[in-house]
């Protein structure tokens, strides 16, 4: 890559600390500007509208890359040519991207208790006990320090989530009781899930492996990543009652919109709830 282009896209970089884009968001935006030069051989800042739909058409059609991938690399180069470069619409268009909606695939009660009691080592129920707990992201999990478990207050407080946010949400009496079980046989320092070195936080990807374990050996079948116990998280929670607009708080949504979205009920609680019509007839009604 010659010096035209790594001087572009070190001012482009500049730019994407300056408008404060999340870390991981920011490697992926460069990250795409990086493939579309390397794709055409040719500087990102020089590609016609056409060069630019081929590059997109090639992701869709010959990587077959995901709709979440893809959404990430349109939106990296929206980024790059519309903000940062400043094209017009009829200079460089994105073309609409339907989003691929899917449901989030829940667990009953009794498969998240088998999950966080399969693991004997007592980091790793810790580590799955607080997702679950408190309804964390594992980049969130990850992340958390001693200091950030307010035990006074029963909270757990999260620094720097999703879209750079801080928030409060709820700690378990009994993830309380599990994580000074761990403090007292672990003893962690600067992190309280600390990764090989104690000076350095657990991987997201040693996380989602310590579920992927614990699932198997629960024998559970269902859900996807450690991600589906944020999900039962939220879902169990209304299925017990609690508002909506604590669950988003906790969540730490932005609008309630997206928090609807996670609360697809398990077909176990539709079908306990009976018909109005029925209703009707259990108090004595007429047809």
């Amino acid at each position: 890559m010659n010096a035209i282009h790594t001087t572009n896209q070190q001012e482009f970089e500049k730019f994407l600390i300056i408008q404060r884009v999340a870390p991981k968001t920011k490697e992926a935006y460069l990250r795409a500007v990086r493939e579309i030069t390397v794709f055409h051989g040719q500087a990102a800042e020089k590609l016609s509208n056409e060069q630019i739909q081929d590059y997109l058409l090639y992701n869709i059609q010959d990587k077959q890359l995901s709709w979440s991938s893809c959404n990430v690399l349109f939106c990296g180069l929206k980024k790059y040519y519309h903000s940062f470069s400043g094209r017009s619409e009829a200079e460089f268009t994105i073309p609409p991207r339907p989003r691929a909606r899917r449901l989030p695939m829940l667990l009953s009660r009794k498969e998240v208790q088998e999950i966080l009691t399969a693991k004997d080592n007592i980091k790793h129920r810790a580590l799955l006990t607080t997702v679950y707990g408190s309804g964390l992201r594992v980049s969130e999990v990850v992340r958390l320090r001693p200091e950030h478990i307010e035990s006074s207050r029963m909270m757990i407080r999260v620094e720097q989530g999703k879209g750079n946010k801080d928030r409060y949400t709820i700690l378990s009496q009994k993830c309380l009781e599990l994580l000074r079980e761990y403090w007292r046989t672990c003893q962690p320092g600067e992190w309280l899930f600390f990764g090989k070195d104690k000076n350095r936080p657990m991987s997201i990807g040693s996380a989602q492996h310590i579920y992927y374990q614990a699932k198997e050996k629960a024998g559970v079948s269902n859900g996807r990543g450690i991600h589906t116990l944020r999900h039962c998280f939220a879902t169990h929670l209304m299925e017990d009652g609690t508002e909506l607009y604590m669950i988003k708080r906790w969540l730490g949504h932005g609008s309630l919109k997206t928090t609807c979205t996670y609360l697809h009920l398990s077909p176990d609680y539709l079908a306990k709830t009976v018909s109005p019509l029925d209703l009707l007839y259990s108090k004595g009604g007429q047809a």
